[in-house]
């Protein structure tokens, strides 16, 4: 770790000792050395910052009286950081040792790249693609994301099969690269999305300034999942469909978002049914929840509006093309497509 680190790592952090061990353990066992890290103290409740401060105590710690979520807690990371770059990495995750190099390799490759992918794996089952993020993200035209080597709930095994470094729509959270000059032009991440579609948000801004997102599939991470907030809980229902909402609504042109929403509301109707006959009730009220919250908070949507019709140089008929132009919900459900590569 040099004195003018290029890349500050930034790691968001609210309790769990041993999984913040293991991420950072694997930070240092890097190649490459010229970097800072990074710790936001999300409001931690135990003993794991302390810990981190007397193993290794040239990390910055940057506490945080309350939890900020993870879009708060890396922009209050960002505050502090003095890298050109910022490496946005979960708690729960490990990279290889060749990781960072690789994304820097990629990044400094083209002007217009804004950020960087590894190829993220599954840490329990090292075969199999990691639900969050797989070898790079994408959205249907109704803002349903899914991912290279995963769609909904179907994960595929790492063959090999998109091992080529290509362009994106976003980069997972679990772990991305990005140039600090861009993510401060786009005001960071949007703080009332506390989390979950945050880095969607982000890098749907960079392309609507004119900046490309790229996986690099040779660099490799692993991914935990669920470290933080369990993927089954009815709270990341609310958040992913809420936020999902969110920027349907705000970053599409005012007609767009208006007919694509209506086209999206039966989608959440069927959805909710679902959940309810699957003995979920609380996953079935979220729905509403989050429905409700758009309805009482259009002016935080109108606000967003303003702020993004700042950043937009390209319309959304040049976004839509890298956007799947198709519903991956009918693609899915009612055709089988259950594989990136299936769909056309």
């Amino acid at each position: 770790m040099q004195k003018s680190p290029k890349v500050s790592i930034i790691i968001p952090h609210h309790n769990n000792y041993d999984i913040l061990l293991d991420c950072i353990n694997s930070i240092y066992c890097s190649t490459y050395k010229n970097f800072e890290i990074i710790i936001v103290n999300n409001a931690s409740n135990d003993s794991s910052i302390s810990k981190i401060v007397k193993k290794f105590p040239l990390i910055n710690i940057v506490d945080s009286e309350k939890n900020l979520g993870y879009a708060g807690g890396c922009n209050l990371g960002v505050k502090t950081a003095i890298g050109e770059n910022l490496f946005f990495l979960n708690n729960d995750t490990k990279i290889d040792k060749d990781s960072i190099q690789l994304l820097l390799d990629r990044l400094d490759s083209n002007n217009e790249i804004s950020s960087v992918q590894p190829k993220i794996k599954n840490l329990d089952i090292p075969e199999n693609f990691d639900y969050a993020g797989g070898c790079g993200g994408f959205i249907d035209y109704l803002v349903f994301p899914f991912c290279k080597g995963r769609i909904f709930n179907h994960i595929e095994k790492d063959n090999g099969q998109y091992d080529t470094a290509s362009k994106i729509f976003w980069a997972s959270g679990a772990g991305f690269l990005t140039k600090k000059k861009i993510f401060l032009q786009m005001s960071g991440f949007d703080n009332s999305l506390f989390a979950h579609m945050e880095e969607i948000d982000y890098h749907w801004k960079c392309y609507l300034a004119g900046y490309q997102v790229w996986v690099e599939p040779k660099s490799k991470l692993f991914h935990l999942g669920g470290a933080t907030l369990d993927m089954q809980s009815a709270k990341k229902l609310f958040y992913n469909h809420r936020n999902s909402l969110v920027l349907l609504l705000s970053n599409y042109s005012l007609s767009r978002s208006f007919f694509y929403f209506l086209l999206r509301l039966p989608l959440e109707i069927i959805s909710s049914i679902k959940e309810l006959i699957s003995l979920r009730p609380l996953h079935f009220i979220n729905h509403y929840i989050a429905l409700l919250w758009i309805l009482f908070n259009l002016h935080k949507i109108a606000n967003r509006r303003r702020i993004i019709s700042k950043i937009r140089i390209l319309s959304d008929s040049n976004i839509l093309k890298i956007i799947f132009k198709k519903s991956i919900v009918l693609q899915y459900f009612i055709l089988n497509k259950k594989k990136f590569s299936d769909l056309s």
